[in-house]
């Protein structure tokens, strides 16, 4: 019954808005808006075709690499700066001030020193992926436990042993709230990073459909992205719901 309710809910306001949209384009004729048949017959013909091999795919791979590399290094520097204190106070300035630099002015720059190619977009993606990643690692290192810090330190548990057992467990709602917020950044960057001296991607073919008047064409492009989007928030939560097992045992123990 739960399973069925939250399928409803899921489903529910997608339908009523196709819905709404086509009552609304009944009998009228928009080129900058088609019409759901329309956008559905364009959406199959451009992206069941070639274009998925040479544009999809390797926005996806890039999009992946990514993500992969922005969390695991925020995770692997966020542990360091929250377990060290000076390291702490050393770096908290300097991450300040490079988490308030917004990611799509590094582009410019990282064409002048990477080059036009899928390095320079894969490090765009990083450079704005990471952050999140990075400063909740910190933040859910630093809110470890005192007792249970003590108690590893009474038992002998020191070093890699006290990361893995007591540290990351114990930081990793922080750090998933984090992950969950980098893949959203990390999908408009791959966006971003393909609109600028590219000749492939998504984000350069859905430009190249806006700039040619492709209207139905671009549409398609956008709504590509979104089920990408839905399709990267299940991923997640299904990876979550098994990396917290305890932690959503223990609020639904709390909860009854």
């Amino acid at each position: 019954m739960n399973l069925l309710k939250r399928t409803l809910y899921f489903v529910g306001l997608p339908i009523v808005l196709i819905l709404l949209w086509w009552v609304l384009t009944l009998g009228e004729v928009n080129f900058y808006t088609p019409k759901p048949g329309q956008l559905v017959q364009t959406f199959v013909d451009v992206w069941f075709s070639e274009r998925f091999f040479d544009d999809v795919l390797p926005s996806l791979t890039r999009l992946a690499i990514g993500v992969v590399v922005a969390i695991l290094l925020g995770i692997a520097l966020g542990t360091l700066i929250g377990s060290v204190r000076w390291l702490r106070q050393l770096f908290e300035p300097l991450l300040e001030f490079f988490r308030a630099i917004p990611p799509p002015v590094l582009v410019p720059l990282l064409l002048l020193l990477v080059g036009a190619n899928d390095q320079m977009k894969i490090l765009v993606i990083i450079s704005g992926a990471l952050w999140p990643v990075l400063l909740n690692t910190v933040e859910g290192v630093r809110a470890v436990d005192d007792v249970l810090g003590d108690a590893t330190r009474v038992y002998g548990i020191h070093g890699f042993a006290r990361i893995r057992y007591l540290v990351l467990p114990s930081a990793s709602p922080q750090i998933m709230a984090g992950v969950r917020q980098c893949l959203s950044i990390a999908l408009i960057l791959m966006v971003i990073s393909e609109m600028f001296a590219s000749s492939s991607g998504l984000g350069f073919t859905i430009i190249q459909f806006q700039r040619s008047f492709a209207i139905p064409e671009m549409w398609s492009g956008i709504v590509l992205l979104g089920l990408i989007g839905i399709a990267l928030s299940l991923i997640f939560q299904f990876v979550e719901r098994r990396i917290l097992h305890w932690y959503y045992g223990l609020k639904e123990l709390h909860t009854t």
